[in-house]
């Protein structure tokens, strides 16, 4: 069924999982038992020895038959039941034992499992989130990453115990009869070509299926987030549709792989019910022909019982194993993904050094764009040749029409993107010669739409300096005229914000991640300034704040209004990447340029409203 018209119709397909073989899969989801191999050789072993009292049913009920019941032997009847009972009883204990080390086994791999994709993804590049929905990635790292699981688990346990138990009983079915386990294994051909041809066509299917169920999360997530612009638009059954669209796509793959399913599974039963059926029909012929008892007839299938059912096992572990492999190829993509490369060991030590050396002592801030350009494609270049300095402590106002390159040129400097040409110098020290994590310590980022998680108000703050103290806290949030507001909450600073801080209005949430950025307190500032959405007295607030959080340090302003600006100490203006004039407010003013005519247009409006303008005109 062809998707609803709509936004996210198709999911990107850049981000399609790379076809993987089923050894390399085993063997990379393997590696995770590594550290748990003495749990996982316990769970083996009690496997065995449940499998192995097992064993002793067909004999003693053999037994039972031909030499307590044919020849009335009542005395005898009690010890066997005994030992029977007993041989159950050992099973289940054994079987008891061996979920228990299973459980606790599978959850320690799914700890693992989970933290190393978390991991990578935290270290992935901002650029690799941009292509990406986040309802695909959560698919990804909770059902993929549990159908990984169970191949490791029960695949690993089950598939050694049940080729062991097929071995086993077929040397006692050959050592008891080999005429009647000649004919047990007639059927065998159908069963192997059975499995081959789930085997080769299985993965196609249950890889169609994960990505149905990713892009139905990915449209949930998406449409989550975006609820009040649905019900503020009234497109709840324009909604209703294009989810159905995505229910109705997992839906049909699904099916597919139950279809499937639904005529592998019978078949392969009915083969190993013929396989039954025919010793049966030769058993109780030797029985007639008094070349067989009973008892060793009935011993001899209880015995291929237990020879079926592992067999039916396999069948089922090796749907699991295509599920889990269209499953694993979801999971390595992430992990296979380039993570951003620089670290501590792999910055250049001089330069790490210099620049620890002087930020330990009176971090400076100055920075430097030396002939920088960048670039996502061959055909989209966003930056061209900038240069600029910014002394220690001075103001950056960065304006321009939308899609000039503002954004994309402060992204730079904590290296969310890589400049395609060109530097960047924090302070003398190139950029790419520290880690991620030095650099990012000295920069603080308050975008225009402040994100806070889903947690309290103190944690949120805490989040610019996690061990900062509760006076530090107090003091960021009275600089950043928010200690007022959230005094007055029933809570206090432990008072929840709700996801995205939706329990809070935009001046507030703004004030919040200005307190977030105080408490960093680091020397360089990169400001989407964001007071157009806030009423008069909010914007004041804010701006006092803001005001207060740009003292003494580098600050880097996306300027929305020409209030900001006028205090600037240097202008920039950008237009289709390049920089076009640059100066002070009132130098730009005498050049009577670009900047100028702008100034004129805008007055109180937004400066992109005005470049939009003068575009028009």
């Amino acid at each position: 069924m062809s998707a609803h018209p709509g936004f996210g119709a198709h999911t990107d397909p850049s981000f399609k999982s790379q076809p993987r073989s089923t050894g390399e899969v085993v063997r990379r989801v393997g590696v995770y038992l590594l550290p748990y191999k003495l749990m996982a050789l316990g769970t083996i072993g009690f496997a065995l020895l449940s499998l192995a009292a097992a064993f002793t049913y067909p004999k003693l009920t053999q037994h039972v038959i031909d030499e307590v019941i044919t020849k009335k032997n009542a005395d005898s009847l009690a010890p066997v039941m005994g030992l029977l009972i007993g041989a159950f009883f050992l099973r289940e204990l054994f079987t008891g034992i061996r979920i228990r080390l299973n459980n606790e086994l599978e959850q320690k791999v799914i700890l693992d499992l989970r933290r190393d994709v978390y991991a990578r993804l935290q270290r992935l590049p901002v650029g690799w989130f941009d292509q990406r929905a986040s309802g695909d990635l959560m698919t990804r790292v909770i059902e993929d990453v549990n159908a990984m699981e169970r191949l490791l688990i029960d695949g690993t346990e089950q598939g050694t115990v049940a080729v062991l138990s097929i071995v086993g009983v077929l040397t006692i079915l050959f050592w008891t009869n080999p005429l009647l386990a000649g004919v047990a294994l007639a059927p065998l051909p159908i069963l192997i070509g059975g499995a081959l041809w789930y085997t080769l066509t299985a993965h196609k299917r249950y890889r169609v299926q994960r990505q149905a169920a990713s892009a139905m999360n990915a449209l949930l997530m998406d449409n989550l987030q975006g609820i009040r612009q649905i019900k503020s638009f009234g497109r709840e059954r324009h909604e209703d549709a294009r989810f159905g669209a995505r229910a109705e796509d997992l839906r049909q793959g699904t099916l597919t792989v139950m279809r499937a399913w639904a005529i592998y599974s019978p078949a392969m039963a009915f083969a190993s019910s013929l396989g039954i059926g025919l010793v049966l029909w030769f058993g109780g012929t030797q029985v007639l022909a008094g070349k067989m008892t009973v008892g060793e007839l009935v011993q001899f299938l209880l015995y291929l019982a237990l020879f079926y059912e592992p067999i039916g096992r396999l069948h089922g572990l090796n749907q699991m194993l295509q599920s889990a492999r269209a499953a694993s190829e979801r999971v390595f993509d992430i992990m296979d993904a380039t993570a951003e490369c620089r670290t501590s060991v792999q910055a250049q030590p001089a330069a790490n050094s210099q620049f620890a050396v002087r930020n330990s002592q009176l971090p400076r801030g100055e920075v430097r764009y030396t002939d920088v350009g960048f670039q996502y494609s061959a055909d989209r270049v966003v930056l061209k040749a900038i240069s600029l300095h910014a002394r220690p402590g001075q103001m950056t106002a960065l304006v321009g029409p939308t899609g000039a390159g503002k954004s994309t040129l402060v992204n730079l400097l904590p290296a969310f993107y890589e400049a395609t040409s060109g530097r960047v110098f924090i302070d003398g020290v190139d950029i790419r010669e520290l880690p991620l994590e030095t650099l990012r310590e000295h920069i603080s980022v308050v975008a225009q739409e402040p994100f806070l998680f889903n947690g309290t108000l103190r944690e949120n703050i805490l989040y610019g300096r996690l061990d900062a103290s509760d006076a530090d806290l107090h003091a960021a949030a009275k600089a950043a005229n928010c200690h007022d507001f959230i005094t007055r909450l029933t809570d206090g600073y432990d008072a929840r914000v709700g996801e995205r801080g939706v329990k809070l209005s935009v001046g507030e949430k703004q004030r919040v991640s200005i307190a977030r950025a105080l408490l960093k307190n680091a020397p360089i500032l990169i400001l989407d300034e964001a007071t157009a959405s806030v009423d008069t007295q909010t914007e004041k607030l804010i701006q006092e704040a803001l005001e207060r959080l740009m003292t003494g340090r580098t600050s880097f302003v996306i300027a929305h209004r020409l209030s900001t600006i006028r205090k600037a100490d240097q202008i920039l203006v950008l237009r289709h990447g390049e920089i076009v004039e640059r100066g002070t407010h009132d130098e730009l003013l005498a050049t009577d340029g670009l900047y100028a005519k702008l100034a004129r247009i805008q007055n109180t409006t937004f400066i992109e409203e005005s470049f939009e303008k003068l575009a028009v005109n």
